[in-house]
């Protein structure tokens, strides 16, 4: 941990407390005039970020995954009852991509890959690209260098909250039970 001091215009003094929690684990920022009265000193205590946890192992992501088959078909359904030109939820472009990137890993013991590996990276990074707006700048620098990974780590978020205990009701952010 250690503390941080800057002296800056009052009109920067926002900017400069975001890009420091940006690169940063901070503390309150703690804001005081400068002697001159022109300028604004401000201190944070910090830390460096603590490395990310890696993805979820597949095994560990698709753990309540429903069979592939089961999913084909619903990745399936929900394009052939849209209509044309439709933009589709979120949830069907992650559980396509799911979906592919669980294909893929049955065709890729060893290389060389096939087409399988090449649509699961591209849905991968099509539904990152579907989130990027949504996510803070580390995880978009962690995801675009494994958007599989990513995949996964959103798709086991997804079945812990649809799949999961299953007897004690709907979830309420997806009480559709096919969903």
């Amino acid at each position: 941990m250690f503390e941080i001091r800057v002296i800056t215009d009052p009109a920067d003094a926002d900017r400069v407390t975001a890009a420091l929690s940006t690169a940063f684990t901070t503390g309150e920022t703690r804001r005081y005039p400068t002697r001159d009265g022109q300028r604004t000193r401000l201190y944070v205590t910090a830390d460096h970020r603590p490395a990310p946890e890696p993805f979820l192992a597949p095994e560990a992501a698709y753990a309540l995954a429903p069979s592939i088959l089961s999913e084909m078909r619903w990745v399936t359904n929900a394009v052939a009852i849209a209509e044309c030109f439709t933009a589709l939820e979120r949830d069907y472009y992650l559980r396509k991509a799911a979906l592919l990137d669980r294909i893929a890993l049955m065709d890729e013991p060893a290389p060389p890959f096939g087409d399988a590996t090449e649509a699961a990276e591209a849905a991968a990074v099509f539904l990152l690209d579907t989130d990027r707006d949504h996510l803070a700048d580390r995880v978009v620098e962690r995801a675009d260098k494994d958007p599989r990974g990513y995949v996964r780590q959103q798709y086991a978020l997804h079945a812990a909250c649809v799949y999961d205990d299953l007897g004690e009701g709907p979830c309420y952010l997806h009480p559709d039970p096919e969903n």
